[in-house]
């Protein structure tokens, strides 16, 4: 039996698997937990875990950052340790894994028909592919290639700076340094909260009327309330000018740093985008706003106009990479 996990601020997956004779995979059991419903991991995996149950390995996309194999997920109070794993559930294979480090090997894991190309011009090419993802917060990985096969690094460099490309992006660079004076990372804007921030800084520069629709910013954080998703579906619907304008910077923000992440680890291989935001704004992703900021970068254009960028249409893209880490 293996145990495979996504384990994230907001929810965590565990799965637990069968493997046959024949190499066959069979998911024996799969739940979802609200993460803050537990103080400890302990708790969540006695929760999970069938009496009894033996385990010939266990592998868990984290939240964070993996120091010597042991995390402190960056939104809960959790700590988690491979060693001391080891010990409580009586098996000698466990693996920590960043949990954008899970996902880049998940994505090598994907039919076809679970991956949407952007970028018509593409091109295949062997080498380095890069791996973003925007959800609760904006994870980015590297798959290096040496010639033979993938090996998945791990990075934090959605935290990185936020670097404003044009007029529009110098006002709002302005604006979140009113908010976050000491650094503005990318995270802040490519990242959920990134639609209310985007919102709240077009309705100050008068973009359009305030819709309506959209709860007040003190609701943000009110049980029930996702005033995030309720930007991104009225401005995706074309329901709202504000929202719609907020959508389209966010795919553009977007776009140019996938770009980077491109030129950072010379990526020819391509870009999968991962995470909950990317098929939810897909219509934004595929109306070229995403792929011109992708290419916007001076001499290296005709580069980037070739290189493959996928948006993954499997949440479990994470799970996947778990799951299959001691086979790769």
């Amino acid at each position: 039996m293996i145990l495979a996990g996504d384990i994230g601020g907001t929810k965590t997956v565990l799965t637990l698997f069968k493997k046959g004779a024949d190499g066959s995979l069979v998911c024996e059991r799969e739940e979802t937990y609200a993460s803050a419903d537990f103080m400890e991991f302990d708790q969540l995996l006695a929760a999970f875990l069938p009496d009894g149950v033996t385990l010939s390995a266990v592998c868990f996309g984290v939240a964070g950052p993996v120091l010597d194999q042991r995390c402190h997920p960056t939104n809960l109070p959790w700590i988690l340790d491979a060693e001391d794993l080891k010990v409580k559930l009586n098996v000698a294979k466990v693996r920590l894994l960043n949990d954008l480090e899970a996902m880049a090997l998940g994505m090598l894991h994907l039919p076809e028909k679970d991956l949407l190309e952007l970028n018509p011009n593409a091109q295949r090419h062997a080498g380095n592919i890069a791996v973003i993802a925007a959800g609760t917060g904006l994870g980015e990985a590297i798959l290096y290639w040496d010639g033979v096969k993938y090996h998945p690094l791990a990075t934090e460099g959605g935290h990185c700076d936020f670097a404003a490309q044009n007029t529009q992006q110098d006002l709002l660079l302005s604006y979140m340094r009113r908010k976050y004076n000491d650094h503005v990372s990318c995270e802040r804007l490519i990242s959920g909260i990134g639609f209310s921030h985007l919102y709240d800084f077009l309705r100050e520069q008068q973009f359009a009327p305030e819709c309506p629709a959209v709860p007040p910013v003190n609701a943000l954080y009110n049980e029930g309330v996702d005033r995030n998703a309720i930007i991104s579906r009225l401005g995706v619907n074309g329901e709202d000018a504000l929202c719609a304008e907020a959508v389209r910077l966010f795919a553009e923000l977007y776009g140019a740093e996938a770009g980077n992440l491109v030129l950072k680890s010379f990526a020819i291989g391509g870009v999968y985008i991962g995470g909950g935001i990317g098929p939810k704004i897909r219509p934004f992703l595929q109306n070229g706003v995403f792929m011109d900021a992708f290419k916007a970068k001076g001499r290296f254009t005709p580069l980037l106009d070739k290189v493959s960028v996928k948006l993954s249409l499997n949440p479990k893209t994470p799970l996947l990479g778990a799951l299959h880490y001691f086979d790769d």
